[in-house]
């Protein structure tokens, strides 16, 4: 048993862990972070996932939209962060006719031509600008409060003083005022996705409108960047920041439990090992620490997303006419009209896969080339990213492996509903012939990365504010004064941030170090 007691031990060695051992090393705390896996990054991690080709994918977390400027100038990270020219394309059949919706992340000519030639697109041109620039004016005060503690409902809502939006948003279902904002339906489903990303959840509940505030508020823009070098690449300057400020982190140190005593806590190890801190940060879910600490588990929505990685020999080609590398470089929608996400919650609610099976699919090479080696970019190579909505942990239960078959093959029929060629005669094969497709289900991320039946956010969402009868503080402290949340399961967690680490790592500073 090695008898050092270490100032603070961080659980969890994903991003959030890391910035909070960042900040507090650089504070002069004596920090040492448990990985369970031989790699740091938890979910934002790069892998070569078909061996004989040199990509290296970002595996589960693709892009990044939460990570406050504050933290990255705070840390001095390196990694820079890529803007998306294009932020969406949608395509879809408007009569006989097969048709699409572009959208620039600037709104430009092409956007505004785009939504003047699909059916009731001139209104909601005029309604979608409007939209989001109240949007972005009301994130532009609500993000500076994330690094703060928690303010109470009163006191965010004062400082927004836009009651209008803060009515729609807060306190009345998003999907209300999508319906009343929009006339189109693939316009109307456009914005409610970011309502249901990982979320299982029909439009008209609050847990949507925690969704979509988050996925919007990110810095004030609610921009979506790309990590240049994938997530890894972040991952690995968060490892050299956290070393250089005089972090240890230790791998392949799994806890298998936790012992709190009046002025320590203990973590058992899998390997036999124990080691002693101060404090501890639990960067795990908080159904994994309630099981380290033999507590009742608390509950929650269950994971809804597949994801499935590929290597294409060549971008597909759209029955639309639009072209792939617009398409593909800003998020694909397929099959995401406000009626068919509805329908689709409906279907794997009674235990169904949807049909249509809504998908957003994302090109990182088309904005950062760099994961591929030379020899691929110059063939043409590309990886996409796909994610299948309203795909939850139940559905996979019985049979795991032929559900997982099930919803993939789900998944390409929806793609290929609009491309001139199956997807099949595109995606690259290795030396036996199989194609370069990786799937991974809610039961996949559960196992491999600890994430609760596959729930990208631990928990629950909350909202960014506490209510009056609720205790002061970061949202990130738990009933034990000597363990505290860093992780996404955190208040205002969620999404690769490094907001709980930084306000863990705050809360804990404010803590006399006895």
């Amino acid at each position: 048993m090695d008898n050092t007691i270490h100032d603070v031990i961080v659980v969890g060695g994903g991003h959030n862990g890391l910035v909070a051992a960042a900040y507090l090393a650089k504070a002069g705390k004596e920090v040492l972070v448990l990985e369970a896996n031989d790699i740091p990054g938890g979910a934002s991690t790069s892998a070569r996932a078909f061996p004989e080709y040199d990509a290296r994918l970002s595996r589960y977390a693709y892009l990044v939209s939460l990570l406050p400027d504050p933290i990255i100038r705070d840390l001095g990270l390196k990694i820079p962060l890529l803007s998306r020219e294009i932020m969406s394309y949608t395509p879809f059949r408007e009569g006989d006719r097969d048709t699409g919706l572009l959208i620039a992340r600037n709104w430009d000519e092409q956007t505004q031509a785009s939504f003047h030639g699909i059916r009731h697109g001139r209104k909601d041109a005029i309604a979608w600008r409007a939209f989001y620039e109240e949007i972005g004016h009301f994130a532009s005060k609500v993000a500076p409060s994330l690094l703060e503690p928690l303010p109470t409902r009163q006191e965010l809502k004062r400082r927004t003083a836009m009651g209008k939006t803060w009515d729609f948003l807060l306190e009345k279902p998003i999907g209300e005022e999508i319906l009343s904002r929009f006339q189109n339906d693939y316009v109307r489903g456009i914005a409610l996705t970011d309502a249901l990303i990982g979320t299982f959840t029909p439009a008209h509940t609050m847990q949507a409108n925690a969704c979509f505030l988050y996925h919007l508020i990110g810095n004030g823009t609610g921009e979506w960047k790309v990590p240049q070098g994938g997530m890894g690449a972040l991952v690995d300057d968060l490892v050299r920041v956290v070393k250089e400020s005089g972090a240890a982190i230790s791998l392949g140190s799994r806890a298998v439990k936790v012992e709190t005593a009046a002025d320590r806590v203990t973590v058992f190890l899998a390997d036999g090992r124990r080691v002693m801190g101060r404090y501890l940060l639990c960067n795990a879910a908080p159904q994994v620490l309630a099981r380290l600490r033999g507590l009742p588990s608390p509950k929650s929505l269950e994971g809804s997303q597949l994801k499935v990685n590929m290597l294409v020999r060549e971008l597909p080609q759209f029955r639309s006419g639009a072209d792939p590398v617009k398409a593909f470089s800003g998020t694909l929608h397929i099959h995401e009209s406000y009626t068919q996400l509805e329908q689709a919650y409906k279907e794997a609610s009674i235990g169904q896969v949807p049909t249509p099976l809504p998908l957003e699919i994302y090109c990182h090479t088309l904005t950062d080339p760099s994961i591929l080696s030379p020899d691929l970019q110059e063939k043409g190579f590309h990886t996409l990213t796909l994610f299948g909505l309203h795909t939850p942990a139940a559905l996979f239960e019985k049979q795991p492996e032929v559900a997982k078959r099930n919803v993939r093959d789900a998944a390409i029929h929806s793609l290929n509903a609009f491309l001139t060629d199956p997807l099949d005669s595109f995606l690259a094969r290795n030396s036996a012939g199989e194609l370069c497709l990786e799937v991974k289900t809610p039961l996949d991320l559960e196992a491999e990365i600890g994430l609760p039946r596959g729930n990208i956010f631990h928990k629950d969402l909350s909202f960014p504010f506490r209510e009056e009868n609720e205790p002061s503080g970061w949202g990130v402290e738990t009933k034990d004064p000597r363990i505290l949340l860093c992780g996404a399961g955190a208040r205002r967690g969620g999404g690769v941030s490094g907001i709980p680490g930084h306000n863990a790592a705050m809360a804990l500073l404010e803590s006399p170090f006895d």
